[in-house]
Formats: C-alpha cells, structure tokens, sequence
C-alpha cells in the first residue's frame, strides 16, 4: 500500500486557510445571517389596570359675554382697558347720543302740547255734554224745537271726538319719547354680571352697527379646559371622572379636576373626542386664557387580565401578536387586545396567559426560524422596538 504523504506547501496552504475557514466560520455563526438576534423578554402578569387617558386642552372661560350697542353709531368713550375688573350693572362706556338728546326734549315738548290740546278739547267736550243735557230736558217739556236739541246731540259728538283724538295723539307722543329714552339708555355698554375685562374691539371715535361687540367680559370664576382626547382609547370616557390637570406655566404642579361633559360632537378630522374639564378648586393666581394644559383622565379599574408590554405588541402578516418564546425559538402567537394604562401595559384577552416569556424588544426584525440571544438590555442602552417581521 502506498502512503500518502504531504508537501511542505500543503502543509502551509492547510496552516492558512484551516485558521481562515475557521473565523469565516465564526463570523458567520456570531454576526451573520445566521448569528441569534438579542432580545430582552418579559413574563405575561396577571393584574387589574387603572387606564386612563391623556389629552392636550386650552383654558377658557364658561360664560363669556360680549357687549356692544343695540343701535349704528360712534363709541364715544370707554372706561375699562383689558384685565379691569367689573361689577354687575357696571358702565362700560358709552356711545355717541347724536341728536337723541334733542329729539328727546323736543318729545316731551309735543307731550306738552298734546297734552294741552288734550285739556282744552275735554272742557269742550264737558261743556258740550251740558248743553246737549240741557237742550234733551227742555225738548222733553216741549222748550226747544228738536232740531237746536239734535245740533246740541251733535257738538257732544264732535266733542267726544275731538278727546278720543287728543288722547290716541298722547299715547303716540308718550311712546315715541319712551323709545327715544330707551335708546339713550341703551347708549350706555353696561356689564349685565361681575367678571374681567378680557378683549376690546374697538377705540373711542369708532362707528359700530347694531349688535357689534366692543367689550368682551368673562367670569374667571366659570374656568374651564377644552381637552382633546384620542378617541380609540376614550371607551368608559364620561362625566364625573376624575382628572390632573398640568398647566404649562405650572409644569409638575398637578391641579385636581373632574370631568364636566363629554362634547357629543367629535372631531371627525382630527379623530378625537372633546371633553370639557373643570377644576375642583380655581387655581390662584388665575391661569391666562388659551393657556395651553396636559390632563390626565383617570378611567374606571379594569378587572384582573394577564398584560403585557405595549412595546412588544407587533403587526406580523396583517395580524396584531407578539413573538412568545416557546423552547428557545420565537413563535408569533395573535392575541385580541383590550385596554391599555399610560404605563404602556395593555391587557391580553386572548391568546396568552400568565407566566408565558415574550419578546420585547430586538436588534432586528424576529422571523420563526431566528436564533435568540437573551440580554437585560440592547447595546447603546435604549432598547428599540422589534419592529414589523417580515
């Protein structure tokens, strides 16, 4: 039998590429294709959940009110500025009068007149009712002919007429100097309730039409905050709950509040659901309107569910699951959700149960044959999402 027996050269070439194949080889297992991907896990729990919700709103005021003059003129003063402080029944202002002054005394003028008028044609008639009184006795005795009683009957006709004129010419008179006072009153803008000054549209010297708002007054004491609220998680949203409120000038300062209504008009651009947001107790000093607030809703608890992380929930062939880890290797295992906390926990109705080990987070995206490498967290110390497999 003839031995085989190796060349120097092989020898040489086998020292190179044995060691060469052998880190190909290693890189491959460690950090290709074919290397187990780092994941972090966590065990499915059993526990009840307090959800809540968190919405961005603006403060504003519940009564606003806006005053302005009833008929067209020009402002003549105005004797508030913005951030007064006003009681009810309180003159604002007050409009240009133009000629109603003069109208009006020229109105109780013609009262005068009317009234005079008035008086002389009831003595006329008083008057007349005694002769047409005195001509029907002696017409009754036969002392007058019929036709000076008949002439008598008539002046008393005219009489009365004369009165029921001057008394219709009164009321016209009366009423027309009632309109022309009502307008002078209402030439003064007047607070109808206790508030602050917040706006003012227009100067002294301007001409506004009927119904123009010049003043704006709010009550600081009806604030509110107009929330707007994602309305996939609003499920259980209602009156009475309650809520914190963080104002942006007061970040970390969480006021107490409740909800007041929830608005049954949503937003269908926006897909949010608007709720109005009261506080338990006003907030000193005042916030300014249209400040800018974080609320926190807390909904009623939910009854003991297994949950999970939020984070590891993942959306693989168009169905929403997690990579459960059975044997070392990922399964995608579809679940039916409920709801979720601001903790990024949500509940498992179905497909889970307490105690299975989970992926949370990866390095990349997890397939079914992926190997799996277990560490407390991914390298540069921010775990990233899973992400989508494909």
């Amino acid at each position: 039998m003839k031995k085989f027996s190796l060349s120097g050269r092989t020898l040489a070439l086998l020292a190179v590429v044995v060691p060469m194949l052998s880190l190909f080889v290693y890189v491959v297992l460690r950090s290709g294709p074919l290397a187990p991907v780092a994941v972090t896990l966590a065990k499915v729990e059993r526990k009840a959940l307090t959800p809540a919700l968190f919405g961005v709103g603006t403060t504003s005021a519940r009564t606003t009110t806006k005053i302005g003059p009833t008929v067209a003129g020009r402002i003549q003063r105005l004797d508030v500025e913005v951030g007064d402080h006003v009681k009810a029944g309180q003159v604002l202002g007050a409009m240009d009068p133009v000629d109603l002054d003069d109208r009006f005394v020229a109105q109780e003028a013609a009262l005068q007149r009317v009234q005079a008028s008035l008086h002389e044609a009831q003595a006329r008639q008083a008057h007349a009712q005694t002769q047409a009184t005195r001509y029907a006795q002696l017409l009754a005795v036969r002392s007058t002919s019929e036709e000076l009683a008949a002439a008598k009957q008539q002046e008393l006709q005219v009489a009365d007429a004369a009165v029921a004129a001057a008394q219709a010419e009164a009321v016209r008179v009366r009423a027309e100097r009632a309109a022309i006072g009502t307008q002078r009153r209402h030439l003064r803008l007047v607070a109808p309730a206790d508030g602050l000054v917040t706006l003012r549209f227009a100067d002294p010297g301007t001409t506004v039409v009927a119904g123009q708002a010049v003043v704006e007054v709010v009550d600081p004491a009806s604030l509110w905050i107009n929330v707007r609220l994602d309305q996939i998680n609003a499920q259980g949203l209602k009156a009475g709950l309650p809520a914190r409120v963080v104002l942006r000038s007061r970040a970390g300062q969480a006021l107490a509040g409740r909800v007041l209504r929830v608005e049954p008009l949503a937003d269908a651009v926006t897909e949010e659901t608007l709720a109005k947001v009261v506080f338990e107790a006003l907030p000193s000093p005042l916030p300014p309107l249209g400040e800018l607030a974080e609320v926190t809703i807390d909904l009623p608890a939910l009854a003991a569910q297994p949950v999970l992380p939020n984070a590891a929930v993942q959306r693989v062939g168009g169905q929403t699951g997690v990579w459960r880890v059975a044997e070392g290797r990922p399964v995608f295992t579809p679940l039916q959700l409920g709801s979720g906390d601001l903790d990024g926990r949500v509940q498992v109705l179905d497909g889970l149960k307490a105690g299975d080990a989970i992926v949370v987070y990866s390095e990349k995206a997890l397939s079914a044959d992926a190997r799996l490498r277990v560490v407390d967290a991914l390298a540069g110390g921010s775990a990233g999402s899973t992400g989508p497999a494909k």
